[in-house]
């Protein structure tokens, strides 16, 4: 039987209390089908599990009677000053969740004075969020196989005033997630990449008997290189991070290629399950860095002591994802600025309570990992 969606929150009811309190009125107002793609992940969920699971075996070490005059959370990245270290990762079609989408998440980015990363497969344009933003936009790049289009997708971003490029490059294919397919999932009528109309698709591809199933086809032979980012960056001027570098390795094969900075990302466990969770394998990534480029991390932040775990460990900044589509699910822009306002309180407690008067404070000697 198919249960009807609830309306949307009209106020936060006092049982919402931190950010994965939203989580059950989320689902409550989506339908099955939008629920399986925004929380669920590739095969398994192994992967999606432990990107939260991975906190959990990190404990802090506060040190008390600190001097906490003039405490604060700013940072600077890239030229501009952030006024805390919490960010919204790019996640594409929001129109499935909340009939404003990525308009209503824009405004409640803004009324926190929050960074936004717009999805290249946002259902908004991108002109329209960047005039309803009054906080910080980076837009986030798929380098597409019509390079043509992708210039073009890079100009229009530049003109609307994003301040950086954030290049997704672990998803050159989908990744296989079970929970979709079980839940039948299609995109609804309306809901579509409307900033790709015009781009020139691939072929479509023959199938044959006992021919490979992807290896071999022309998606795989499309897929950009480390060629393709040096193509990109004589195409800008905004700076350009990669997002999806979960080893040391390609960590430094992105500084030395030129590339402004790194997004230690997993993809939220959405395309290869059984990789590490992203807090694992940061300090391994920011001590290869050696600081020439910010590195920044999501996947599985749930508390703002996550993300004082996070800076301990080095990163600049976090993302976030799925917890504030939860929010824009259930309480539109509201919910997104609530759960950008409970994750920053939290954070600026937990700050306190360890003797931090601002981020440069926060070291690794605040952390310690357990065993799990």
């Amino acid at each position: 039987m198919t249960v009807e969606p609830r309306d949307k929150l009209q106020q936060i009811p006092a049982t919402i209390a931190s950010v994965s309190d939203y989580e059950p009125y989320a689902r409550e107002r989506m339908t099955e089908q939008a629920w399986a793609y925004i929380a669920g992940g590739a095969a398994d969920e192994v992967t999606l599990r432990d990107n939260c699971a991975a906190f959990q075996r990190l404990t802090l070490r506060p040190r008390v009677l600190q001097d906490l005059t003039g405490a604060h959370t700013q940072l600077t990245l890239f030229g501009h000053t952030f006024l805390h270290p919490i960010m919204l990762a790019p996640v594409a079609f929001q129109a499935l969740v909340h009939p404003e989408a990525e308009m209503a998440t824009a405004l409640g980015a803004s009324a926190m004075q929050a960074g936004m990363v717009v999805s290249t497969q946002a259902t908004r344009l991108l002109e329209d969020i960047a005039a309803a933003a009054s906080s910080p936009l980076w837009f986030q790049l798929y380098i597409q196989p019509d390079r043509d289009f992708t210039r073009d997708l890079v100009q229009r971003a530049e003109r609307a005033g994003y301040q950086a490029l954030v290049v997704t490059v672990d998803a050159p294919v989908n990744g296989l997630r079970n929970r979709e397919q079980r839940s039948g999932f299609a995109f609804p009528a309306g809901v579509e990449a409307v900033n790709l109309r015009g781009m020139r698709g691939l072929p479509p591809r023959r199938g044959e008997a006992g021919a490979q199933i992807l290896l071999g086809s022309d998606l795989l032979n499309a897929a950009p290189t480390w060629r393709d980012l040096a193509w990109l960056k004589s195409l800008t001027r905004l700076p350009v991070l990669l997002k999806g570098i979960t080893t040391a390795e390609d960590a430094v094969r992105a500084v030395t290629e030129g590339m402004d900075g790194v997004i230690v990302s997993n993809h939220g466990g959405r395309t290869l399950d059984g990789l590490p969770a992203t807090i694992d394998v940061l300090p391994d990534i920011v001590a290869a860095v050696e600081g020439r480029v910010p590195v920044l991390m999501d996947g599985g932040i749930r508390r703002g002591s996550d993300v004082f775990k996070a800076l301990a460990l080095g990163a600049k900044a976090v993302l976030i994802g799925r917890p504030y589509v939860y929010g824009l699910a259930a309480a539109g822009a509201t919910g997104v600025s609530h759960v950008l306002y409970l994750l920053r309180a939290e954070l600026e407690v937990t700050m306190a309570l360890a003797g931090c008067r601002d981020l440069a404070a926060i070291s690794p000697a605040a952390v310690r990992f357990t065993q799990a």
